[in-house]
C-alpha cells in the first residue's frame, strides 16, 4: 500500500498503513526487507515496527532458526482499516486505481464462469465496481448495506443482510472500505474463498476460518 522509491515521499500515515499492510500480508520476512519493501530506511522500518509492537497493533513470536514471525492483533486491523479509509479518501489516484482492481476481479471471475455478483458494501467502491461490472458483462445481484434495506444503489436493490437477497448470485465482491477486514472474514466463512472476491487496493488477504480463529 504505502510502497515508495523515495522514502521522503511518505508520510507517517502511509509509513504505518505500508508497515501494517505488509505485517498481513506475511512479507515481513526480515526488518531489511521490510525497509526494502516500504522503500525506507532500515532504522526507519525499524522504528515504525517497534511502534507498531508498542500500540499493541502487532504482536510478535519467535519462529523457527532464529527468526520472528509478525502478525496483526484485533487493534491492528482495525487501525489498518481506518489508516486504509483515510488513504483512499485522499488518493487522487483512487478512481484509477479502484477501475483496474475492479476490472481485473471481475474479468477474471468471468473467465471461470461468474455471471452475478453480489456488492458487499455500499461506497465509491461499489460504484466503480458496478461500472466495472457493466462493462465486463456481469449482473449485479444487488448490495448489502445493514440498515439500508429496501432502497436502491446504481439501479440495483439493497439489502440488510446476504440471507434477504432475493436473486441468484456466484460470487461476492467486497466493497466495504470501512469495515474491509470483518466483511471479508465473514464472506469467506460463509461462502468459501473460491466464491469472495476482493479487489486488490483493499489489501486483504484471505484467511480462512482456521486462520481467524487463531
Amino acid at each position: 500500500m504505502a510502497r515508495a522509491s523515495d522514502s521522503q515521499n511518505l508520510d507517517p500515515s502511509r509509513i504505518m498503513l505500508g508497515v501494517l499492510d505488509a505485517v498481513e500480508q506475511d512479507r515481513v520476512q526480515s526488518q531489511r526487507h521490510l525497509a526494502s519493501e516500504l522503500g525506507i530506511a532500515l532504522g526507519l522500518a525499524n522504528a515504525y515496527l517497534k511502534r507498531c509492537i508498542g500500540k499493541g497493533l502487532v504482536k510478535v513470536r519467535q519462529a523457527p532458526a532464529r527468526r520472528y514471525a509478525y502478525y496483526l492483533t484485533p487493534q491492528g486491523f482495525a487501525e489498518k482499516s481506518r489508516l486504509t479509509v483515510e488513504y483512499l479518501s485522499s488518493s487522487f489516484g483512487f478512481f484509477r486505481e479502484a477501475k483496474v482492481d475492479c476490472s481485473d476481479v471481475l474479468q477474471a471471475a468471468k473467465a471461470r464462469g461468474v455471471g452475478t455478483v453480489l456488492l458487499l458494501g455500499q461506497s465509491d467502491l461499489a460504484e466503480i465496481a458496478a461500472l466495472c461490472a457493466i462493462e465486463q458483462g456481469v449482473t449485479i445481484a444487488g448490495t448489502v448495506q445493514p440498515g439500508a434495506g429496501g432502497q436502491q444503489f446504481v439501479g440495483r436493490p439493497v439489502f440488510d443482510t446476504c440471507d434477504a437477497v432475493t436473486e441468484p448470485f456466484d460470487c461476492v465482491v467486497v466493497t466495504d472500505v470501512g469495515d474491509a477486514r470483518r466483511i471479508c472474514d465473514e464472506a469467506v466463512t460463509r461462502f468459501g474463498v473460491e466464491r469472495v472476491l476482493v479487489p486488490k487496493l483493499l489489501r486483504l488477504r484471505m484467511r480462512t476460518p482456521a486462520e481467524q480463529a487463531s
